[in-house]
């Protein structure tokens, strides 16, 4: 198959309702959660210059925009979403690429980061150049936070304070990587300790919500 993996602009706005219908699909399949978008915002991502669209012939098969925070100093590649027939076709690596292209040409000194549930963008991530990191080394806006307010778990990222949830953080320095790591099997390795480490502190984390309420619902 011959993708056809481009910066979005004004005349894909169209599709703008079918890519929000596909990122929902593909929460309700996940059973994670994801921030939810409008078709307004998607199209104005694309007006801006910020987005990647993957075609396979006339077909829209995936997508992903750029979003950015705290004067530019934080950027992040969201919403990436592949359509189901076409995963594990090597897509979603494409996507991922020419988005960190992007984010590196438009945003050339700022902190690239996202957070994840998805072990297959972590991997990719990896092969970028992120490294893990704590939620408390990602962008402080309210604005960011504020759109995990869609996802299903929010609640956790609620009673945590912000520290944990569900989700992995992941950090690039766009100054220093160039999308092209030496060594990506170690690197992978070491971002699979972190995540073995980050799940028992998580796992402790939700017992303890659980429990919390547990005895909430039995006081009442």
């Amino acid at each position: 198959m011959k993708f056809n993996v481009i910066v979005a602009d004004k005349s894909h706005t169209m599709h703008a309702e079918f890519i929000c219908k596909m990122m929902e699909e593909a929460a309700k399949k996940r059973g994670t959660g994801i921030s939810k978008r409008e078709p307004d915002y998607i199209k104005e991502k694309m007006v801006e210059g910020k987005a990647v669209i993957a075609f396979y012939e006339e077909f829209i098969i995936g997508f992903c925009y750029i979003e950015s925070w705290d004067d530019e100093k934080f950027v992040a590649n969201s919403g990436l979403v592949v359509h189901p027939d076409y995963r594990k076709t090597g897509v979603a690596r494409l996507i991922k690429i020419r988005t960190f292209e992007l984010s590196k040409k438009m945003f050339p000194k700022a902190q690239l980061f996202g957070i994840t549930t998805s072990q297959a963008v972590m991997k990719i991530n990896s092969d970028l150049g992120y490294k893990p990191a704590t939620f408390s080394e990602l962008t402080k806006s309210d604005v960011f936070w504020k759109g995990c307010q869609g996802c299903e778990n929010h609640d956790i990222l609620e009673r945590t304070n912000r520290t944990m949830c569900l989700c992995t953080g992941m950090i690039c320095d766009l100054s220093k990587s160039t999308g092209q790591e030496k060594e990506k099997q170690l690197a992978w390795e070491r971002f699979k300790q972190f995540i073995k480490w980050r799940k028992g502190k998580k796992t402790n984390t939700l017992n303890k919500i659980k429990n919390e309420k547990k005895q909430s619902s039995t006081s009442l």
